[in-house]
């Protein structure tokens, strides 16, 4: 557990942003918070407290709208993140992608590891890098492991879109963006993505802006 003056600056940060109510800022890229490996949480914020920025967490994620937040989106650099997905797709999308509904869940001090050697490529966008969206290759199947908000072990597989997401959401706490793992080439607005780019795969994208799929 930390010291209690390691622990002021950050409860101090989260109390600042929670005074503020609604919705919290999403730090873009370029904020030097979303390129640092964020702080393992062991206790820096009472439970109070922590359950307030959680619920914060889940309704800026709601009001974005994204399926997924880390606290360094929001300038916190605690290694917790949040993610939900109602997964409103259509089943071509379902089948195609493996969306499935996900319930809330809080991720603390998560960590995953691939399961099998299989990757899958779709379209990923991030709400620190809005009106863009890339192709990413990711391990198709994780298993991650951590804990909840409760302290409680979290030792789960995932597979298909739930896997992407909870891949994108601990990248974040290492400081990772998704366009780091992105092809180049596929780098899309989200004007082109209307217009051009809705299949269920990105087959089409990838034959015409030149560039392999795994």
């Amino acid at each position: 557990m930390g010291t209690p003056s390691d622990r002021t600056p950050l409860a101090e940060r989260v109390e600042e942003l929670l005074a503020g109510g609604g919705p919290l800022p999403i730090v873009a890229a370029g904020d030097p918070v979303l390129r640092r490996a964020a702080e393992p949480f062991d206790g820096q914020l009472e439970p109070a407290l922590l359950a307030r920025f959680v619920e914060a967490l889940r309704l800026t994620m709601h009001a974005a709208p994204g399926v997924g937040l880390a606290a360094p989106q929001v300038g916190v650099g605690l290694r917790i993140a949040v993610i939900e997905d109602p997964a409103p797709v259509p089943e071509e999308v379902r089948v195609a992608r493996g969306r499935v509904p996900q319930p809330f869940r809080v991720l603390v001090n998560p960590a995953y590891e691939p399961v099998g050697t299989v990757r899958a490529a779709f379209f990923e966008g991030c709400l620190s890098v809005p009106g863009w969206q890339a192709v990413v290759a990711r391990h198709a199947t994780v298993r991650l492991t951590g804990r909840d908000e409760h302290g409680g072990p979290l030792d789960e597989v995932f597979t298909g879109w739930p896997a992407r997401i909870v891949q994108h959401e601990t990248d974040h706490l290492n400081g990772t963006l998704y366009v780091d793992r992105a092809e180049p080439r596929s780098l899309a607005s989200n004007r082109a993505m209307a217009e051009r780019w809705t299949q269920p795969t990105p087959a089409e994208a990838a034959a015409e802006l030149g560039f392999d799929l795994p």
